[in-house]
């Protein structure tokens, strides 16, 4: 561990002032001494003189001793003090660095996900099941296609539900009504992922919202909308699917490789493009804390907060055709050992507005 060189370094200053201090007990019982031994010769008189000049050496030896002792004392207290000094920025340069590969790590995971994500909308809204039971919804149409739905969902278990949704923005079919029965016939026309599927252009368009807490699965969803197009191009409807955001980015945060002693005192975190968390160890200040990331218009970087904590964070780069939404992963370590990461103070903590979100990972 890098805090070793800090460690030893306050190891050699403890002991350079214990053994001053012992130096300086010393010369001050032989100075006692000295002094002692002076008057008893003064007492004897003449037959004294001699002592009385062995004793005033012996006194002026034990100031030479002190003064030789304080000196070495104070220069090594600098450069001790040097070194320590330099030793700390090694330690948070090497710590630092290492909390950026984290972090790096943590987001391209994560990048990763949202690809596949913003893949599976857009093939799965070109099921023959889908289109049909958006263009002409029937009783027969939206069984057919919540069946198909549920088979789908029974081999992709990161999916809490997937929604057809036709034109007017009402739900027509859900993957798992008997799980989420207020899920259909809802009207989701006002939401984002909703508009922008609906006017999106190109045939590989899709769409995506911010995190958001979704009531309809009492859970935090990440969701992903593709338009339902017919055979010639028209748009009849959208496919919307909702990634199980909080027990995924969960799993993200929490598999973060640190080593047992830097767990209690480390904090991993995905960030939105506004610095808002969603996703932290322990479920902190999800969707409720604003972090106030210090990265200077940098992609990827470390600093030291006014906590003495380390910061390392990287923003996304995306993957493959997925360009990434200008998250960041952020890393929060305290170099003592005392004290573990908490949320960002109050003061600190911007409050947020009510506004849906979603993605996807």
């Amino acid at each position: 561990m890098p805090e070793k060189v800090v460690a030893l370094t306050q190891e050699i200053s403890q002991l350079t002032s214990r053994g001053t201090k012992d130096i300086h007990e010393v010369t001050r019982r032989t100075k006692t001494i000295a002094i002692n031994a002076m008057i008893e010769a003064s007492r004897i008189g003449a037959l004294g003189k001699g002592f009385a000049v062995v004793a005033q050496e012996i006194h002026t030896i034990s100031e030479q001793i002190t003064t030789i002792a304080d000196g070495l004392q104070n220069r090594l207290s600098t450069r001790v003090g040097d070194l320590a000094a330099h030793g700390n920025d090694l330690v948070r340069q090497i710590r630092g660095t290492r909390l950026v590969d984290l972090a790096s790590n943590m987001i391209d995971i994560v990048d990763r996900n949202l690809y596949e994500r913003s893949c599976d909308v857009r093939w799965w809204a070109t099921d023959a099941a889908v289109v049909e039971a958006a263009e002409q919804p029937s009783p027969e149409t939206t069984r057919y296609a919540a069946q198909r739905l549920g088979v789908i969902l029974g081999a992709y278990t990161v999916y809490l539900d997937l929604w057809i949704v036709n034109l007017s923005g009402r739900v027509v079919a859900t993957g798992r009504q008997s799980r989420y029965p207020a899920a259909l016939s809802q009207d989701v026309s006002h939401t984002s992922w909703f508009q922008d599927a609906i006017n999106a252009k190109g045939t590989d368009a899709y769409a995506v919202a911010d995190i958001v807490h979704e009531p309809t699965f009492s859970s935090t969803v990440a969701t992903y909308a593709a338009p339902i197009r017919t055979e010639d191009g028209r748009t009849v409807g959208v496919l919307g699917i909702f990634f199980d955001w909080a027990a995924q980015s969960r799993t993200v945060v929490d598999s973060v490789r640190l080593a047992p002693e830097e767990k209690a005192k480390t904090r991993c975190m995905i960030l939105d493009s506004k610095y808002r968390v969603i996703a932290s160890t322990q479920g902190e200040g999800v969707l409720t804390e604003v972090y106030p990331l210090k990265n200077e218009e940098k992609a990827s970087g470390s600093y030291t907060d006014g906590a003495g904590r380390v910061v390392g964070f990287f923003r996304t780069v995306g993957y493959e055709t997925y360009k990434g939404l200008g998250w960041y992963g952020v890393i929060v370590q305290q170099l003592s050992s005392a004290s573990s990461i908490a949320p960002a103070p109050p003061s600190a903590i911007q409050a947020i507005g009510s506004k849906p979100l979603a993605l996807a990972a």
